[in-house]
């Protein structure tokens, strides 16, 4: 039997924390090494394990991953999370690709000048509600099924319930014009793996605060 997969990034969300959610989704329980210092990365580096010297590093049936999205996408098709034929796996890409998009502002912002937090939290407000959530809204609804892509849980899906929980930790009200993605969000909050994902003590990480700026920058910069 092999053993769970090992993933290698900082005590907190970043790159690794879509494939925290991905792998709990999928039932799959799993351990973390935590990056606290410049010379464990550095090690990391010297020993070959880092193909373009980056983490986040996942440990999986004996490969050394790395590159969020290739993990990403080998998790959901090992999973059975990648829909049933091409033209379902490429709309589960599209979605994926449009909600790394806005994950990416929420990644950054915790690194933004405090000067800057509020126009940035402006500008994550317009792009979730004017170009984002707008599509999945409308997909559900022509749609007519509980998930995304076919009738059936995804990739996609999974993504998404992460997303609208950390636009709603910075705008709380943020679906307020999305009735679709209110009942979505009930749905996949009550599935077993997930409400068991959102619950204290579970792998998943709080929000960045002040010490894990810290510590990014202190492993990564130079």
């Amino acid at each position: 039997m092999a053993g769970k997969p090992r993933l290698t990034y900082l005590n907190g969300r970043g790159r690794m924390e879509p494939v925290r959610w991905l792998l709990a989704a999928a039932g799959v329980e799993f351990e973390e090494t935590f990056l606290e210092t410049r010379e464990q990365y550095e090690k990391l580096i010297k020993d070959g394990v880092l193909m373009f010297q980056q983490v986040p590093l996942v440990e999986i049936d004996g490969m050394k991953m790395v590159q969020t999205r290739a993990i990403l996408s080998y998790i959901a098709g090992k999973y059975n999370l990648y829909g049933k034929d091409l033209k379902e796996r490429a709309l589960i890409d599209m979605y994926v690709e449009g909600i790394t998009d806005l994950m990416q502002m929420i990644l950054m912002f915790p690194f933004s000048p405090p000067e800057a937090k509020e126009k940035n939290t402006d500008l994550i407000k317009e792009r979730a509600t004017n170009r984002y959530f707008p599509v999945f809204e409308k997909a559900l609804k022509q749609h007519g099924q509980d998930f995304l892509v076919g009738n059936k849980f995804s990739w996609a899906d999974v993504q998404l319930i992460e997303a609208i929980l950390a636009v709603e930790e910075k705008i709380p009200a943020v679906l307020s014009g999305f009735p679709q993605l209110q009942a979505f969000k009930k749905r996949m909050s009550n599935m077993p793996t997930i409400k068991k994902f959102l619950q204290p003590g579970s792998p998943r990480k709080p929000p960045p605060d002040e010490c894990y700026v810290e510590t990014v920058l202190k492993v990564f910069k130079k």
